[in-house]
């Protein structure tokens, strides 16, 4: 079958894209912005890339056209498959259509960790010969790959709130129909898309009504918004976990920075985690894998050895490069809380060493405003604090980060952050470059600009 997907370079579309590939299928895709390391995974595996949405494209006519949700009506190419006949799906939908199908499904759902937590789940499974498929929006460093079909009988799929298509409105993982669901955790988020908290609230509990009374729900204990999504009907036994409290799921003897626990499982120390992740949110992300796996027949104890292997996701605190005694790292943080959190585990890490926060507001969310007075508190762990703020930008950033002094420099040119650093960063000093997109290659070229520093010093 000739398969053409649209918005083929987004993290879930890709992975359609390789899961697609996998299966045999002939798979081309359109998208307007083309970068690493979703294209390069694409083009290694044969998939053809085409700039931009021109109607052309999609002749001659695909079997199938696969429609991201990021297409809407007046698109060009939406247009000419609409007016052309062709036959069309969602991601979601193809997913749930052509692979979930009698596949025992692992979700992970919730506004902060899923691509960490799935790509812990996915390697669990994998260490313990489960061979499993998955689809994860990030790459898994343990794969290489951010989705494969999988051999074996269980499926990990990063579980997405967003809508599904322009055709469909739903959360894309209502389609999923998981045994087994893990819900990290649940804050408003998509102010694009959902009203407010309680909107979200409600297509959450449209999962929970999918997963069967034989199946499990894995949830926070702490969490209010997502107990307030079980209080509104549960038919699915609940395990609990809390890295801070005693759950069914908890930890003991903690090193400050996260790096290593004891696991305690009903009651009981089922081994301690010694890895190279650190933050108090990865170890909730931890325990979340750990009970999901055991649900899927993973012994707790080899479930807790595999994490001791376990390489984080790219973009998830990614070391991209140390020139000078200047250390670089990449993450994905967009939301106030992801940044804090980043933040905070970043400074346990370093301890007195100067941080510098580079941050693009990028996803629709952030460039709205909904968010921005809580932006000051979440960067405040910072030294200094260096914002894009291109015209796109819906508020004032100075004005919105007044609170945070003189460590704040707003920037509305790339390069400008890019100088500023060269000129002020020191040996000991740690650049954390916070975005959901490409930041026009930012990471490479502070590196560069501090590499040919060293050699004019």
């Amino acid at each position: 079958m000739r398969i053409h997907i649209l918005g083929i370079c987004g993290t879930f579309m890709g992975g359609i894209a390789l899961i697609a590939r996998e299966l045999g299928h002939e798979v081309s895709g359109s998208d307007a912005n083309v970068y690493p390391p979703m294209s390069t995974q694409l083009e290694a595996a044969g998939i053809t890339l085409m700039e931009g949405y021109e109607a052309a494209h999609l002749q001659p006519a695909p079997d199938c056209v696969v429609v991201g949700n990021a297409l809407s009506r007046g698109n060009p190419a939406v247009e000419y498959m609409l007016d052309a006949g062709l036959p069309y799906t969602s991601g979601p939908q193809w997913l749930a259509e052509q692979v979930l199908g009698g596949r025992w499904v692992l979700a992970v759902a919730g506004t902060h960790g899923k691509t960490t937590t799935s790509s812990m789940l996915a390697w669990i499974l994998e260490d313990a010969g489960l061979a499993p498929g998955f689809l994860i929006g990030g790459v898994p460093r343990n794969f290489g790959v951010s989705a494969r079909a999988g051999a074996g009988r269980f499926f990990v799929v990063e579980a997405d709130e967003y809508d599904t298509a322009f055709f469909d409105k739903r959360s894309k993982f209502v389609h999923y129909h998981p045994r087994t669901l893990v819900m990290n955790n649940l804050e408003f988020d998509h102010a694009d898309i959902f009203e407010d908290l309680e909107a979200i609230q409600r297509q959450f509990h449209h999962l929970v009504r999918t997963v069967p009374g034989s199946g499990r729900i894995v949830c926070p204990l702490n969490d209010g918004n997502l107990l307030d999504v079980l209080d509104m009907g549960c038919w699915t036994p609940v395990e609990y976990f809390d890295p801070d409290m005693e759950a069914g799921w908890h930890v003991a003897d903690a090193a400050p920075d996260g790096s290593a626990f004891d696991v305690i499982c009903d009651g009981e120390r089922a081994g301690r985690v010694e890895w190279s992740l650190t933050g108090r949110h990865n170890i909730a992300n931890a325990l979340a894998a750990l009970a999901a796996a055991r649900h899927a027949g993973v012994p707790v104890r080899a479930g807790v050895a595999a994490l001791g292997r376990f390489r984080n996701v790219k973009r998830r605190m990614e070391l991209r490069g140390e020139v000078g005694g200047v250390r670089l790292y990449d993450d994905f943080a967009h939301h106030p809380t992801a940044i804090r959190t980043t933040l905070d585990g970043l400074r346990a890490q370093v301890g007195g060493g100067r941080i510098h926060a580079v941050l693009e507001p990028r996803s629709n969310t952030m460039r709205m405003g909904v968010m921005a007075d809580r932006l000051a508190d979440a960067l405040a762990p910072a030294d200094t604090v260096h914002l894009y703020a291109p015209p796109a930008l819906d508020w004032d950033a100075r004005a919105v980060l007044g609170a945070l002094g003189p460590r704040l420099q707003v920037a509305g040119r790339t390069a400008e952050i890019v100088e500023r650093l060269a000129a002020t960063a020191r040996p000991g000093d740690t650049i954390l470059v916070m975005s959901n997109g490409g930041f026009e290659g930012i990471h490479a070229r502070i590196l560069e600009a501090l590499a040919e520093r060293e050699v004019v010093a």
